[in-house]
């Protein structure tokens, strides 16, 4: 599988400068200033499910907009109950085991303000996603790094368990597992899950998962929660949500899942930054919940699948060689024939020159990696990615 790099530890010092989220909008705001079309941000502004909208704006005529429990209203938690244990045969009690949350992230900032401490130590896999380690940073715990084997030929993203049992030190409590993954598209293996989980408990360690891409799977690749993984139920803090799937990122309804144990403390840091997630939009997501079958999500993967093969067929056109994602809905392809010496820089040459707008590949990497990457967003509407595409193909 080729060369490993072993983990090192991201200081605050290293990470203030190259904060990913202020990454991504500043490229938002000099696409939207030129009139481009926006692959940068993950803002998936495909059209919302009827059923979830209508359901909203019922909650909200009908003057459901105060303040909800701090774990979510009931119909919501037991409808995630019951999708957990359809889709992933998790049984879970909703009246216990459930929290409803502000998004996954603001699900991973109560987590880890309930169970992290000062100094501590918590492995993620690179590429990771910007805001795992921004917030692990925020919190005074020490994000370690542990290199992915980049993808050769028809292989995909690689784990090498040596290299995640290297990074353990006296001072880890736990790992983030992301699946599929933000930016790789990397669905994580049944042997790769249990073979972190053999770990997790080996050295008694928390696993956050975060799986709000969970319905975005392609070809023969299937989704497995690290908690359905034997012994992992206790451990796993399981993450996921609603903004993707029904393309509503800017409601902020996300559910987290945890033994009773966990629940009560995270409960409380969420209560204490967010209060509640937002009342109105809790019921619109429960209608989804309820009433959507299995031919929604089969269908949400098939349009997400044809949208991939898009986005992937114009960067090959443009000499821009793609990493094609087995999950998620981005791609990271090749910059190296762009100007520029930095990912950055080369991310601002590609929208002056097309007008479509990425993110600097490095903004998912410790400080010297993936500048000769760049990262496509295709949850778009058709319209806009053919745009996009047929821009991206006038580099050729």
């Amino acid at each position: 599988m080729g060369q490993v790099e072993v983990s090192s530890r991201l200081g605050l010092s290293e990470l203030a400068p190259r904060l990913v989220q202020s990454e991504i909008r500043a490229m938002s705001v000099a696409c939207d200033a030129m009139g481009g079309v926006n692959l940068a941000q993950g803002v998936c502004d495909t059209e919302v499910p009827e059923v979830v909208a209508e359901g909203a704006i019922r909650a909200i005529r009908d003057g459901l907009n105060i303040y909800t429990r701090l774990d979510g209203i009931p119909r919501l938690r037991r409808a995630i109950a019951e999708k957990v244990a359809r889709t992933l045969g998790i049984v879970v009690d909703p009246e216990r085991e459930v929290l409803v949350t502000s998004g996954v992230t603001g699900a991973f900032q109560a987590a880890a303000m309930a169970l992290l401490n000062p100094g501590d130590e918590v492995l993620v896999f690179e590429p990771f996603y910007g805001y795992h380690v921004n917030t692990l940073s925020s919190l005074r715990v020490a994000a370690v790094a542990v290199a992915l084997t980049a993808p050769v030929g028809e292989l995909g993203w690689g784990l090498d368990l040596a290299a995640v049992r290297a990074a353990i030190t006296p001072k880890t409590r736990g790992m983030v597992i992301n699946t599929p993954s933000n930016p790789a598209g990397k669905v994580f293996t049944r042997f790769e899950l249990e073979g972190l989980a053999g770990i997790a408990e080996e050295f008694d360690l928390f696993v956050f998962t975060d799986e709000i891409y969970e319905h975005f799977v392609y070809g023969g690749a299937t989704h497995l929660s690290p908690a359905s993984i034997p012994g992992m139920r206790e451990r796993t803090i399981l993450m996921s949500g609603f903004s993707k799937t029904f393309s509503v990122t800017g409601w902020r309804v996300g559910y987290l899942i945890a033994d009773a144990r966990w629940l009560g403390s995270i409960g409380y840091f969420h209560d204490l930054t967010y209060v509640c997630a937002p009342a109105p939009m809790q019921q619109g997501v429960a209608d989804g919940v309820e009433q959507l079958g299995e031919d929604f999500y089969s269908g949400l993967a098939m349009e997400h699948e044809v949208k991939r093969t898009m986005i992937v067929e114009a960067l090959r056109e443009a000499r821009m060689t793609p990493h094609v994602p087995d999950g998620a809905y981005y791609v990271l392809a090749s910059a190296a024939g762009l100007p520029g010496a930095t990912a950055a820089e080369k991310a601002r040459a590609l929208l002056a020159k097309t007008g479509v707008a990425s993110v600097a590949g490095s903004a998912f990497f410790r400080p010297g990696k993936g500048e000769d990457l760049l990262r496509f967003c295709f949850a778009k509407k058709d319209k806009d990615l053919m745009e996009a595409c047929r821009r991206l193909r006038e580099l050729r």
